[in-house]
């Protein structure tokens, strides 16, 4: 019983180095100039060690997204659950995708981009569409309940949720392709503040 722990337990651990080396390398050269003998040499694992726990890159990197979807739904799930007001949670929201759009160097941006233009993958197993639908369903709850108090405007919740989350999305590709710097992104962000928000 003991042995089999130990085993799971390494087997855990590989697979965790395996996925951090990897995700450090897509973050750095994309999805398509990584192959599995980069993530060989970046990890110091054998080719068989690899294979072992991966088929292919791209198995590897839904896997990445697949976290990095499970990181971002924890962090909506406690701004909402501590209680604050909305204009809190939707103001902690909004910073958390401030320093996503601004982080150039630990971004995975431009792989996700490059992976899903040349994959199709069933909506159902999309980790991107499962992020965009969590953080939509999260804003569509807050907006109703700012306008339920009085803070926000009158106005369709999941149409303004959804609204939001396209204006972040393509400032995550203006970031990259437009070099657009922390002022132009602040000010759309104060502009979706203050189309919801109720002015004394």
């Amino acid at each position: 019983m003991y042995y089999n722990q130990t085993m799971a337990s390494k087997s855990a651990i590989k697979r965790q180095l395996i996925l951090k080396g990897a995700r450090q390398l897509f973050c750095e050269r994309g999805f398509c100039d990584v192959t599995m003998k980069d993530i060989v040499d970046a990890c110091g694992i054998s080719r068989g060690g690899l294979y072992l726990y991966f088929n292919n890159t791209g198995d590897i990197f839904l896997e990445v997204l697949r976290l990095e979807s499970q990181d971002s739904d924890e962090v909506y799930g406690s701004a909402v659950s501590d209680g604050a007001s909305t204009a809190k949670i939707i103001g902690f929201f909004l910073k958390e995708q401030k320093k996503e759009i601004l982080q150039m160097t630990d971004s995975l941006t431009v792989a996700t981009y490059e992976y899903f233009f040349k994959h199709k993958i069933p909506r159902d197993m999309n980790p991107i569409r499962h992020t965009y639908d969590a953080a939509v369903l999260v804003l569509t709850g807050l907006i109703r309940r700012g306008i339920e108090n009085g803070e926000f405007y009158e106005c369709d919740p999941k149409a303004a949720a959804r609204n939001i989350m396209f204006v972040i999305e393509g400032m995550k590709v203006a970031a990259r392709t437009m070099d657009i710097d922390q002022k132009m992104v602040d000010q759309q962000l104060m502009y979706i503040v203050d189309t919801l928000m109720v002015q004394d």
